[in-house]
């Protein structure tokens, strides 16, 4: 099992991103809580990882602190709550308004994330509310994955859109939630981060 890694960022492109470790690219999946915290690329960043082993693929998941990473474990642990389900909760809420959500039986806003149904969002209220104790102890942060965000080829209202659809969302709707984010705003995660703000204010 591979634990974390440390190396140079190559490449970001919600949600999926390349960190070079002494010359091997790893591809790895990562929710947008953390891509809003990882630096430009070519700096040097540090991953808490989990790895998903299936029938046609191996997919390694990039979290930038320990609390995302176990609260995705945990998810996992849930009925009919897979791994794109899970990244796309990390995605839509950061982790303290998830346990805010179970802790507080919230279905409402559970069922705004992409592919979370009311029956879902009601089992993740009763599974959970035990899998939540202790969370308060564990750190929030790991270092270096700060920084600036980077400039894309493709332009960030484009990248954005692949991101959002690559959450969930369906075209037309990602198309409604991009209108709502102000023109000035340049850089894709900030792009993307209104966006699901919008989302959660539908």
């Amino acid at each position: 099992m591979i634990g974390f890694l440390r190396g140079r960022l190559t490449a970001k492109h919600p949600p999926q991103l390349v960190v070079d470790v002494g010359g091997v690219g790893y591809e790895l999946e990562a929710p947008m809580s953390t891509f809003y915290d990882l630096p430009a690329t070519g700096a040097e960043v540090n991953l808490f990882t989990h790895l998903v082993v299936r029938e046609d693929a191996h997919i390694l998941f990039g979290f930038g602190t320990e609390r995302e990473r176990r609260l995705f474990r945990e998810l996992l642990k849930v009925s009919n709550v897979g791994p794109k389900l899970a990244l796309a909760l990390l995605s839509g809420m950061n982790v303290e308004s998830f346990l805010t959500c179970i802790e507080s039986q919230d279905v409402d806003t559970l069922v705004r994330i992409p592919g979370v149904g009311r029956k879902t969002a009601e089992r993740l209220v009763v599974e959970m509310k035990d899998r939540i104790k202790g969370f308060g102890q564990l750190p929030g942060a790991v270092t270096s994955v700060g920084g600036v965000p980077s400039e894309s080829t493709l332009g960030p209202q484009s990248e954005a859109f692949s991101a959002l659809v690559s959450l969930g969302y369906k075209p037309p709707e990602i198309v409604r939630l991009l209108k709502t984010v102000d023109a000035s705003v340049q850089t894709t995660e900030e792009i993307i981060r209104r966006a699901l703000q919008a989302a959660a204010m539908k």
